[in-house]
């Protein structure tokens, strides 16, 4: 019997974990902002000395005034992909030295 409520007890706490991977700031369908490298579509001019796979950071300040991180990744047509986008939360008590 201490067996079976054993087992029945880790088969419950098991039961609980979640075996899906969530994601915050990051999708394989993020669409650019304004602002954002691809906005509009690629780049006229390509990465050619940049190995592909390499990260490229990109930040500006979207039309509500909040700073916006974007990575994207070099595709092997050097083309660019947005993998991910944050934002910077705007402090509206900061210290306005």
């Amino acid at each position: 019997m201490k067996h079976a409520l054993a087992a029945l007890t880790v088969a419950l706490l098991l039961s609980g974990c979640t075996t899906g991977v969530q994601t915050y700031g990051y999708s394989p369908n993020l669409e650019p902002i304004p602002g954002s490298i691809t906005y509009g579509g690629q780049p006229r001019t390509k990465l050619t000395k940049a190995p592909v796979g390499s990260i490229v950071p990109h930040q500006f300040f979207d039309q509500f005034g909040r700073q916006v991180f974007e990575t994207y990744v070099i595709e092997p047509d050097r083309s660019l992909r947005l993998t991910s986008r944050r934002w910077r939360n705007i402090d509206v008590f900061g210290d306005f030295d």
